[in-house]
Parts: C-alpha cells; sequence; structure tokens
C-alpha cells in the first residue's frame, strides 16, 4: 500500500547509514570523545547499581535460561551470555534506576542503550580497541539522537516511550558500526530497527516494564545488525516513507530535516547531560529550584505550607499526577514524591527511592502541600525549554520566595562538570562495590582510546555487584 505522497526526506536513512559505516575515530572531534568517554562512564556505573534490582535479576534469570553461548559479559553479574541477551539485560540494568544520560532533545538516553550494545559486541569479536568501542558508541549517539530530534516530542504525546522506540535506532547504529556492516547493510539495519520500536509511556505510573524498554531497544538493535551481517533485508526507508515509516507513524508532527541536519558538523554527542538525582529529568530544575530556596532562606520541611510549581505542558502531563505510592518507577517518574524527598533529605538519589520510603507518613504530608500547573510563560519559550520550572514556596509565617530555573542542573547548558560525573560514579557503585574496583574503572575509561582490547575493561566491570543492605 502506497500513500501517493512523496518521502517526508528523501534518502534520509541511507544518508545516516553511510555517515554511520565511514565514521572513523579520527573524525570525531576531541571533544565528543571526551564527553563520550564521559557518558561511557556514567553508563558503566548505572548498569553496576541497576544490576543489584530485583528488576534486572529477573531479566538476568531470563537470559541465563537461554543457555546461550557466553561471550559478552552481564555487567555487574560475574557471568556471560550471548551478545544479543547481555544487551537485554545490560540495557534493563542500565535504565534500572533513572539514572542514565539524557539528551534533551531526542528524549533519549543513550547510553543505557549504545554501552551495553557496544561492549557487547565486542568482547564477542574479540580484540577490539578502545577507539573502535568510542566509535561505535558515538555511531549509535549521533544517528539514535537525530531520529528523536526528528520524531519531535509528538511521539512522546501520542503515548510512546522514546527510549523503547527511537532507542532501537541507537542500538542498530552502534551495534552495525561495532561489526563493521558496510553502508547497505547498515541501512537495512536500521531498517529493522524502525520495525521493532515499542514502549508505552504508561509503564511510568509503576511498572518495571518502562526499565526493560531500554534492554529491549539494545537487543533490537543487535539483532538487527546481526541479521544484516547475513543479508537480512530491512525497510530502506524506515525513518521517511509517507506510509508506514517511523516518523509518519509514531509522530503526528515530525521535522525530518533534523535527520541529518548538521550530519558530520554538529555532533549530537556534546547534547548529552547528566542526572545529579535518581529520577527523571523533567523535574530536575524543579528539585534544584526548591533546595536552592530552601539553603537561600534557611527553610525545613516544617517552615513550608505550600509549594506552587510552574511546568512545561510536557512536564506537567509527564510528571505531574497523584502519587499513590505505586512502586520504586512511579515514584521516580513523580514531581510530588522528587520534591517531597528534596524537602526532607535535601537529596533524591538512591537512599530516596527504597520501597520502604514510598510510603512514608512525612512523604505523604509533604506532598499535600505542593500543586502544579503549566506556567504560561514557559509554554511560550517552546521545547527548547520544556525542562524549564517556577516553584514558589509560601511559609507559615506568609513570606513567599519564588525562583525561575530555566536550565536543570546536568545539562548541556548548565553542565556537570567532568569531576562532578565522576563524583556521580563514584556514589552510585559506593554501595555495591569497593573502592579499589571503582577506582580500576574510573582510570581504565580515562585511557580507554588506549586500550589495545576492551576485554581489561569489561573484566572489570563483570565482577560480581554486592547487593546494598
Amino acid at each position: 500500500m502506497s500513500s501517493g505522497k512523496p518521502p517526508l526526506l528523501p534518502d534520509a536513512t541511507r544518508d545516516l547509514a553511510r555517515f554511520g559505516a565511514t565514521l572513523r575515530y579520527e573524525d570525531i572531534p576531541a571533544e565528543a570523545v571526551a564527553r563520550i568517554k564521559l557518558s561511557l562512564l556514567d553508563s558503566l556505573g548505572c548498569c553496576l547499581f541497576g544490576a543489584t534490582l530485583p528488576w534486572t535479576r529477573k531479566v538476568a534469570e531470563l537470559a541465563d535460561a537461554e543457555q546461550a553461548k557466553p561471550v559478552a559479559t552481564l555487567i555487574g553479574l560475574g557471568r556471560k551470555t550471548s551478545p544479543a541477551l547481555a544487551a537485554l539485560v545490560n540495557g534493563t540494568s542500565g535504565h534500572a534506576f533513572e539514572l542514565d544520560d539524557i539528551h534533551k532533545e531526542s528524549i533519549v538516553h543513550a547510553g543505557s542503550i549504545a554501552t551495553p550494545v557496544a561492549l557487547g559486541l565486542a568482547e564477542s569479536k574479540g580484540k577490539v580497541s578502545g577507539r573502535d568501542l568510542l566509535t561505535a558508541m558515538v555511531a549509535g549517539y549521533e544517528i539514535g539522537h537525530r531520529v528523536g530530534n526528528a520524531a519531535t516530542m509528538s511521539l512522546f504525546f501520542r503515548g510512546f516511550h522514546p527510549q523503547g522506540t527511537s532507542g532501537t535506532f541507537v542500538a542498530a547504529a552502534a551495534a552495525a558500526r561495532m561489526l563493521n556492516l558496510d553502508a547497505t547493510q547498515f541501512q537495512h539495519a536500521l531498517g529493522m530497527a524502525g520495525s521493532q520500536a515499542g514502549g508505552l509511556m504508561a509503564a511510568q505510573e509503576g511498572a518495571m516494564v518502562k526499565r526493560f524498554h531500554s534492554g529491549r531497544a539494545a537487543q533490537s538493535g543487535v539483532y538487527a545488525a546481526q541479521l544484516a551481517s547475513r543479508d537480512f533485508t530491512g525497510i530502506l526507508d524506515a525513518l521517511e516513507a509517507p506510509y508506514g515509516g517511523y516518523l509518519s507513524t509514531y509522530s503526528d508532527n515530525p521535522n525530518p530535516s533534523r535527520l541529518t541536519d548538521g550530519l558530520g558538523k554538529t555532533w549530537e554527542t556534546l547534547n548529552v547531560g547528566y542526572k545529579p538525582h535518581a529520577s527523571v529529568t523533567s523535574i530536575h530544575s524543579a528539585l534544584d529550584a526548591l533546595s536552592e530556596l530552601m539553603q537561600e532562606h534557611k527553610l525545613k520541611h516544617g517552615d513550608i505550607a505550600k509549594v506552587e510549581t510552574g511546568l512545561s505542558p510536557m512536564t506537567h502531563v509527564h510528571c505531574a499526577w497523584e502519587y499513590k505510592a505505586q512502586g520504586v518507577t512511579a515514584a521516580q517518574m513523580n514531581l510530588y514524591y522528587g520534591m517531597a524527598v528534596i524537602a526532607l533529605d535535601g537529596a533524591a538519589f538512591t537512599e530516596q527511592f527504597r520501597e520502604v520510603r514510598l510510603a512514608d507518613p512525612q512523604i505523604l504530608d509533604f506532598i499535600s502541600r505542593i500543586s502544579a500547573h503549566v506556567d504560561p510563560e514557559i509554554e511560550k519559550m517552546g521545547a527548547p525549554f520544556r525542562h524549564a520550572s517556577r516553584v514558589k514556596i509560601t511559609t507559615h509565617d506568609g513570606k513567599v520566595h519564588e525562583k525561575l530555573a530555566l536550565h536543570r542542573r546536568g545539562s548541556p547548558e548548565n553542565p556537570l562538570a567532568p569531576e562532578e560525573v565522576i563524583h556521580k560514579f563514584r556514589n552510585v557503585v559506593a554501595p555495591c562495590m569497593n573502592k579499589a574496583d571503582a577506582e580500576r574503572i574510573i582510570t581504565t575509561v580515562d585511557r580507554c582510546e588506549s586500550l589495545a582490547d576492551i576485554n581489561e575493561l569489561a573484566t572489570i566491570v563483570g565482577a560480581t555487584v554486592t547487593l546494598p543492605k
């Protein structure tokens, strides 16, 4: 069946495939290499902590039951499986606790997909250099983020999870580059990725499956590239097809020019930011604004009578729904819970999202003081400011304090310094690994481009983590 309409952007899938297939380490700017190394470290930290969590372990048990040839590491779990199953498990662990890196425009957490895919396939090939690992990751970041950019927020508003949908293109591109597919095979791999895209945003309100979307996207990308290497064919115009294509199907308002704008000159890898809080990125500016107001005015949670929070329409839909202690996932996605733990603990990190805290009477009491609304001024600023917030505190003695936060801490506009990302890594893995091993990972990633064989890194991160008490 044909729509009779022209393609949304002629040859876009082909052009992205040619870029990915011919990308070399030497083509990547030094600042993008530095950024992808930070993302590699950040992602490994997420996977290591994620390996301690029950949802990851359930997926790992499923992989174990397959009894696949053990050639790719299950990060933090002390054993190996096939590259596709390792991608499934490690992609799940990387997204398991809302700590993974984020590209704002595409709404994709590429690190928890590209890292498992590239690492697992590199191990299975054998004697892959650190430079080749980084190059495959950059291919995934550049292509996958562009797909998400072109889908626009419309994909999200329709109820699709970008991690499970656009994320498949991150995985397919990273896998295709790691397997050295030629441009035609690479194009077929992208064509298969689009057919495997999936994930529903209703998962944010309490389901373990939200974490699985990331793992499934990673696994789908591995399968796509492996099949393409065997001359299995995919949809050659998967992205731009006017009927049944990725953009025409998943988005009501796509921007196809974003697929190839500045390709090879504007590096989307540099537009990735990192999370200082273990929660959905959209609420981070509100958490920071509340924390800063409380510190500036020396307020305790008991001093606060009311918190009013102005948000973008997307963040309001995404995060300002009634909190009912539905589970860890829901708490991490919910504005009210996040603001409450900031007020009570001064932090929203791993300890604040334990099961024992989810129905804490103090948290529920503070939630009752919070309201949220769409802020007209933020709405007028458009998509680039969808993470902005305006927080207004009213104290019991009638004083009012207000702060407008346009860019969350950790975004490209308000970045964490490299040493802060390293500090985050240490804090993330502290409950589950000894300091010596953590430092070995930091130093090995720092010299990744000089590694002759990434098995040195895979061996370190493959050791079994300790379950937090």
